[in-house]
């Protein structure tokens, strides 16, 4: 009989720590009834404490998800343990995860303490916790570089104080896959009343082992894993979910099950993708565009005598479509409703499904297919409709041995505007005219273009860090004129510092 994998998905707390990835209220929401129709068994919403944003999205994901336990982060301070309770009162399953770190770096030099202090502080956070919620987990961050005799004796504590889970962190992504799963294994045998708690993963992906690590813990008798989507978090990120489930999928033998609808992850990330403004590797396992994709003639002449020469997983088992509707300029707009469902994009508002639809036409006409890549950006950018400065044309001239002008059109809130520049080569050129009508001292910092798939009529992906007052701004745009892409990723920056 299979034993039972509690997934854990921090895609809305660690993962959102990406810089450039933040998502509002909204987007989390949604993000979140994707995940409970994944069927993640518990959802991290946020961290309470550290904004009012982070609380009120806690507080409407509470609301908006009906059987996953809904997760809020605390460092052990009694202040962060009661805002964490109040971000969860509407929650139907919550959970409080609180915890402190216990390697010797952390310990010396992040808290200035010593041991036995910072195991007081862990018990007394548990005790704290539980007058809250039954539901508490603790983390003993850094537990990959923290001493087992160490963390036995935390652990152990914590299980006592009412920790109902223990989470072991690889925080640095450091440990080597046997390394990790001695720790669990250590925990198993040396913990007094370690049955009356499941033990968790969290494993950073720092070293590119996060998967390896957490499959081992898994091994070793940890039955509860936090992962992201797509791998996405803090650094080199986390261990990706998709890759868990369909490692446990693919060997069964193994005896371990999970609840997740696997046929719902590929729009589950594509979705992510989509909102957090970060594409996916295409050689990314499971979910990159190349995972299904085979060049080689030896593996073409394999698949198609039997796909099983090559392929361990079937596409349709992660939520792919062999036989996907191709969208061309004379889709119409239930071709393009179904292509958004099934990346995860659900469109009841028939007046907003008209405009995406309008913008569809649009680049249809510019492209000789539609990509899935291609409608999610349209869904995304239909979004840009409410934001106070809007592009309303843009006119380069450049070439070689021309001095590269631009024309640049504004709506600011109504009011309209146009200014000209020159500059070194058309980005150049628009950029300064754009700053000429906007006039903020504004410094870029970072500028990144990416082509969605490929091809001279693809749609290219631009983003880009702007600096404003002492704080950076992550702006995105997407055209299949990379000019108007970067325009459209500065006024994107421009937006969010005039909220």
């Amino acid at each position: 009989m299979s034993e039972r994998l509690f997934i854990f998905d921090t895609t809305l707390r660690d993962g959102e720590q990406v810089p450039g990835c933040q998502l509002n209220t909204i987007e989390k929401i949604e993000v979140a009834k994707q995940l409970e129709q994944l069927g993640v068994d518990i959802i991290e919403a946020g961290f309470p404490i550290s904004s009012p944003g982070d609380f009120n999205s806690v507080v409407e994901i509470s609301k908006a998800v009906t059987w996953p336990t809904i997760c809020a982060l605390t460092r052990a301070v009694e202040k962060d343990i009661e805002v964490a309770a109040e971000s969860l009162k509407f929650a139907k399953h919550k959970r409080i995860h609180t915890g402190i770190g216990t390697s010797d770096s952390h310990v010396k030099y992040k808290f200035n303490s010593t041991p036995e202090k910072i195991l007081e502080r862990a018990v007394s956070a548990v005790k704290y916790a539980k007058r809250f919620v039954e539901d508490v987990e603790f983390y003993a961050e850094d537990a990959g570089r923290t001493d087992n005799e160490y963390l036995a004796r935390v652990v152990e504590a914590v299980i006592k104080a009412g920790a109902t889970v223990v989470n072991i962190p690889d925080t640095t992504g450091y440990c080597l896959p046997e390394d990790y799963a001695a720790k669990i294994r250590y925990l198993k045998e040396h913990v007094d009343g370690i049955d009356k708690a499941i033990i968790a993963t969290h494993c950073h992906n720092d070293l590119g082992m996060a998967t390896a690590n957490t499959l081992s813990g898994v091994l070793n008798g940890a039955r509860q894993v936090e992962v992201t989507i797509n791998g996405i978090g803090e650094r080199a990120g986390n261990t990706a979910l998709e890759e868990i489930a369909m490692i446990l999928r693919c060997h069964k033998y193994l005896g371990v099950e999970t609840n997740i609808n696997t046929t719902k992850i590929s729009s589950t990330s594509r979705m992510v993708s989509s909102l957090m403004n970060m594409p996916v590797q295409p050689n990314k396992a499971i979910v990159g565009r190349n995972a299904f994709a085979h060049s080689s003639g030896i593996h073409q002449d394999g698949v198609l005598k039997n796909v099983e020469t090559y392929e361990i997983m079937n596409p349709k088992d992660v939520g792919i479509d062999d036989s996907s509707i191709v969208l061309t300029a004379r889709s119409g707009r239930a071709a393009l409703k179904y292509r958004l469902q099934v990346n995860g994009v659900n469109i009841d508002d028939e007046e907003r499904l008209d405009k995406i639809y309008t913008k569809f036409l649009v680049l249809a006409d510019q492209k000789k297919e539609v990509t899935d890549d291609d409608v999610l950006m349209l869904a995304g950018a239909d979004l840009a409709d409410s934001h106070a400065v809007k592009l309303d044309y843009l006119q380069v001239t450049t070439g070689k041995g021309v001095k590269s002008v631009a024309s640049i059109g504004l709506d600011i809130s109504g009011q309209k505007f146009e200014e000209s520049s020159s500059g070194n080569g058309p980005v150049d050129a628009a950029i300064k005219a754009l700053k000429r009508i906007v006039r903020k001292q504004m410094t870029l910092k970072e500028f990144t273009i990416q082509a969605i798939s490929k091809g001279s009529d693809d749609v290219g992906k631009v983003h880009m860090q702007v600096e404003y007052n002492g704080n950076v701004y992550y702006g995105f745009g997407a055209n299949t004129d990379i000019v108007t892409a970067s325009v459209e990723a500065y006024i994107d920056c421009i937006n969010k510092f005039n909220r």
